[in-house]
C-alpha cells in the first residue's frame, strides 16, 4: 500500500513563502538597477528592454540554483546534527537528559514539572528532543529544496516585470521617475511581508528595503550617466 505523503508543516510553508518573497524582492531590485543604469547611458527603449530581459533570465537561474544549494546545505547541517545527537545519546544519555532538564529549569519551569516533562519527552523520542533543544529545529521538518528553487524561479521574474514594464512603456520624460516610484512601492510591500515572515520590526524592515532599492537605482543610474 502506498504511503500517504505527509503534509507540509507551517514552518516549511513559511520557508517556501520566504523564498518567494525574497525572490520577488531581488527580481524588483536587480532588474530595476539594470534598466535604470542602462537608461542613464542610453535612450534606446529596445536596448533598455533587452538588458532587462537578459537580467531577468540570468537572475532567475541564479536565484533558483542559489536557493537549491542553500536549502540543501542547511539540510546537510541538520542531518549532521542528528547524527551527532544520536552518538551523544549512546555515549552519555544522562548528560543529554540533564541538558534538557536544566534548559527547562533555566526557562523558569518548576523543578518537578521540568523533571516530568524531560522524562516523558526523552522516553518518547530522545533524538528529537535533544536535537530540538540543542539546535533549535524539529527532526523531519526540512524545507524541500526543489520547492524553494521553484518558488524563487517563479517569483524573481514576476518581481522583475514591474520595473521592466514601467521603464519600457512610460513616456521617455517620465520613465526614470516613474520606474523609481513603482519600485519604491513594490519594495515597500516586499519589505513589509519579509519583516512579517521574519518576525522583525515592520517599519525598520520596510525602510531598509526601500532605502537599499533607492541607493541601488541612484548608483546604477549615476554610473550609466557617466558613460552616456
Amino acid at each position: 500500500m502506498k504511503k500517504a505523503k505527509k503534509p507540509a508543516t507551517l514552518a516549511q510553508r513559511i520557508n517556501v513563502l520566504r523564498a518567494s518573497v525574497m525572490g520577488a524582492n531581488d527580481g524588483i531590485l536587480s532588474v530595476a538597477g539594470i534598466v535604470v543604469g542602462v537608461a542613464g547611458a542610453a535612450t534606446s527603449s529596445y536596448a533598455i528592454f533587452i538588458s532587462g530581459i537578459a537580467g531577468m533570465i540570468a537572475g532567475t537561474v541564479s536565484m533558483a540554483m542559489g536557493e537549491y544549494v542553500s536549502v540543501n546545505t542547511q539540510k546537510d547541517a541538520q542531518r549532521k546534527a542528528i547524527e551527532t545527537q544520536t552518538v551523544a545519546l549512546d555515549e552519555d544519555y544522562e548528560g543529554e537528559y540533564g541538558f534538557v532538564r536544566d534548559k527547562y529549569l533555566a526557562s523558569g519551569i518548576q523543578p518537578d514539572l521540568a523533571e516530568q516533562a524531560t522524562k516523558e519527552m526523552m522516553a518518547d523520542d530522545p533524538v528529537k528532543t535533544t536535537v530540538r533543544e540543542r539546535f533549535g529545529f524539529n527532526v523531519g521538518e526540512y524545507t524541500n529544496p526543489f520547492s524553494a528553487a521553484i518558488a524563487s524561479m517563479i517569483s524573481f521574474p514576476t518581481g522583475s516585470i514591474l520595473p521592466l514594464v514601467s521603464i519600457s512603456l512610460l513616456p521617455k520624460s517620465w520613465r526614470i521617475i516613474g520606474t523609481f516610484l513603482a519600485v519604491v512601492v513594490a519594495l515597500s510591500i516586499t519589505g513589509y511581508v519579509a519583516a512579517v515572515l521574519g518576525n522583525a520590526n515592520r517599519r525598520n524592515g520596510t525602510a531598509r528595503n526601500v532605502i537599499a532599492g533607492i541607493l541601488t537605482m541612484l548608483v546604477t543610474y549615476g554610473i550609466g550617466r557617466l558613460f552616456a
